[in-house]
């Protein structure tokens, strides 16, 4: 299992292993569930208020998908935990804290510094989302 390296919540850490989307279903003491690629987010919507863990699986920085699945659980209310896991890199860290993402475990030590350059670097942003940061154009134009 990697280690989280940046977490932003003041709750205890789940230490709880994520079991598969259809595993969790079945099982009524998880609180923790692993999205692979293709798995889909939505089933879980039944269950948000006893998830507390989701982890998210990157297993290549060109898959996309888990940004989906993190903006879809966030926008349908779930509150728990949403952990990027896998190949996660420096210059997605911001794209994906803005789509609901609180914490990272890459498969890649991640350097402090440039995470925290990364999170900080765009002081404006184009597209809604979950974060709750307006959109330049809002801004512009009411």
């Amino acid at each position: 299992m990697v280690e989280t390296q940046f977490r932003f919540r003041d709750d205890e850490p789940v230490g709880d292993p994520g079991v598969t989307v259809d595993a969790f279903g079945e099982q009524t003491n998880a609180a923790a569930v692993r999205l692979e690629p293709g798995d889909e987010a939505r089933d879980l919507l039944p269950f948000l208020d006893r998830i507390k863990l989701v982890e998210v699986n990157f297993p290549a920085y060109t898959d996309g998908r888990g940004y989906t699945a993190a903006r879809v659980l966030r926008e349908a209310g779930y509150a728990g935990e949403l952990r990027a896991v896998g190949d996660v890199l420096i210059d997605q860290l911001a794209y994906m804290r803005r789509c609901g993402f609180d914490s990272f475990a890459s498969e890649h030590p991640l350097n402090e510094a440039d995470a925290k350059a990364a999170f900080e670097r765009y002081a404006e942003v184009y597209q809604p989302t979950v974060d709750g940061r307006a959109a330049i154009w809002a801004k512009r134009h009411g």
